[in-house]
């Protein structure tokens, strides 16, 4: 067999590794990779001779599905005290250094100087690097900006939109978005994710107005629409709405997504506090998923909405959190893994080919150091990250 060759994605590759969670751990220590996708696992798999096999031994490591970040600015947030405060667009190497192997970029609250155009030019970009990476069309406002100039057409002609987002509800940021004008819009990404064969979800963003997660509540009681079409985000922003996000989940079997804020507060609103909190409420961990609110702004607001300062979120508190959870034994590695991978690529309509380890699934693979450290990160079977000897 030949060693890993990094300048072009091998037809065939075989990782050897000390452990395989896939989320569930295998019997298994290896993963033949055929074509970008998974082709066996096992032990000891017999290649034929002559066959190009190109070998990647990491007997130290474990392997675990990529994980999925489904809140990335990809382009840069911010915005929010002008044009001087626009944060920076990630690069493919900030994104893989954290074993994330797909992302879904937002606008944010920018819709006006960034456009869907520069978020679908960004995403092919990281595609053409080797992230695995999707977009929702629109931003924070209602009526939302589009590519086609129709929500509907966007998901069903563009294949990179998965769903419409982050539309901002309770949040003096947000357009104040009616009743009407909310469900008039998740209809609209329901029908045209059918036509396109999608799940079509809608991504909130949720502020720390007083009206919280109601709006959500409203739509699923007054309408026809299932929870999965919906996804509330950033529900740890206070106490208040963590409770209620908890009380959200498990009177409508729904979805809640927990931010991992660089700059919490207090322990119990962190993301590892957050999935802490929700499931001592009982709120099952299969509806719960974790993302970074990478490369945003956090700003910060005086009593009166005034623009005071700002930071640039990160994603390295994403997987110190997650790694918190599986450390302090709030839930074991398997089940850990759902909150990044599985869960997440379920809740995004991904999971025939993401968020698990299977044959005919990417062969998207992180493997982790016994810190839970990633050390290597391959997508579609390209390794477009490793830890420098």
């Amino acid at each position: 067999m030949m060693p890993l060759d990094e300048r072009d994605a091998p037809l065939l590759t075989l990782l050897r590794v000390g452990r395989i969670f896939a989320p569930e751990p295998l019997e298994a220590n290896e993963i033949l990779i055929a074509d970008g996708r998974i082709a066996a696992l096992g032990r000891d798999l017999a290649m034929p001779q002559g066959w190009p096999v190109r070998l990647v031994e990491a007997r130290h490591l474990t392997a675990v599905p990529a994980f999925i970040d489904q809140h990335v600015h990809v382009t840069g947030g911010g915005g929010e005290g002008g044009c001087g405060t626009r944060c920076p667009a990630i690069t493919a190497r900030e994104i893989a250094a954290m074993g994330i192997g797909t992302v879904v970029g937002v606008l944010g609250t920018d819709g006006i100087s960034r456009s869907p155009a520069d978020l679908l030019a960004k995403v092919r970009g990281l595609r053409a690097e080797g992230i695995a990476a999707y977009m929702y069309t629109g931003s924070y406002r209602v009526p939302p900006p589009t590519l086609t100039g129709d929500v509907q057409r966007d998901l069903a002609w563009i294949p990179e939109v998965i769903g419409l987002g982050e539309i901002a509800i309770s949040d003096h940021r947000s357009s104040q978005p009616r009743q009407d004008e909310i469900e008039r819009l998740v209809s609209e990404v329901r029908v045209g994710a059918m036509l396109a064969g999608k799940l079509g979800i809608c991504h909130f963003h949720v502020g720390d107005g007083k009206r919280g997660l109601e709006p959500l509540r409203r739509l699923l009681t007054e309408t026809e629409i299932p929870a999965e079409q919906v996804i509330p985000t950033h529900v740890n922003r206070h106490r208040d709405l963590l409770e209620e996000a908890a009380d959200y989940a498990l009177s409508f079997d729904a979805s809640v997504d927990v931010t991992a804020f660089d700059d919490a507060d207090e322990d119990d609103l962190s993301g590892f506090g957050a999935v802490s909190r929700l499931l001592r409420r009982g709120v099952p961990v299969e509806r719960i998923t974790m993302s970074s609110d990478c490369n945003g702004s956090l700003p910060e607001f005086d009593e009166r909405g005034t623009y005071i300062g700002m930071r640039v979120a990160g994603n390295t508190t994403l997987i110190a959190d997650w790694q918190r959870l599986v450390h302090e034994e709030v839930l074991p590695l398997e089940q850990a893994l759902g909150l990044i991978s599985g869960n997440v690529a379920r809740v995004l309509g991904l999971e025939a080919r993401k968020g698990r380890l299977a044959v005919g699934h990417d062969a998207d693979v992180t493997l982790l150091d016994d810190d839970l450290q990633p050390q290597q990160t391959f997508v579609a079977g390209k390794r477009i990250y490793a830890v420098d000897p």
